[in-house]
């Protein structure tokens, strides 16, 4: 039998901030993210590209492989990071969005892998995957009760 574990007091969080993916054609996983999602992007180089979503938070697009090693910056070292496979994100959106958005992805060629309707009214969301097969969801803010 495992131990309880004990809770430790840490100091408040504001959210998340950036979330990152791999992805194998930076190229064309930046055409996807700017045409079809629509995000503006905000930086980029040979390794990376980063796009706002929403009014504060950035998703992170990495070359695989690029930042396996140190980045050396004018203010300092960033660790190295990669990552391989599908990973999935969820990005919220109202309700009334959510039948636009479907036509929005038909018209682009999307095919929606997978519909769920919550349970408790919490909301319906789709799935679909981008270029490298990462499975992205459209969901309600609800979808989280604590939210």
């Amino acid at each position: 039998m495992t131990a309880p574990r004990t809770r430790r007091k840490a100091p408040a969080l504001d959210g998340i901030l950036e979330t990152a993916l791999y992805v194998e054609d930076l190229d064309i996983a930046r055409a996807f993210y700017a045409d079809t999602m629509a995000f503006a992007e905000i930086l980029s180089d040979a390794r990376m590209a980063a796009f706002a979503v929403g009014d504060d938070r950035v998703l992170l697009l990495f070359k695989r492989g690029a930042s396996a090693v140190e980045a050396h910056l004018p203010g300092g070292i960033i660790p190295p990071h990669d990552g391989s496979g599908p990973i999935h994100i969820a990005f919220a959106v109202s309700a009334r969005s959510l039948a636009a958005w479907e036509r929005h992805l038909a018209a682009a060629g999307i095919e929606i892998e997978s519909t769920v309707d919550w349970p408790d009214k919490r909301g319906r969301s789709i799935y679909f995957r981008d270029p490298d097969g990462h499975l992205l969801e459209l969901a309600p803010r609800r979808l989280w009760k604590h939210m």
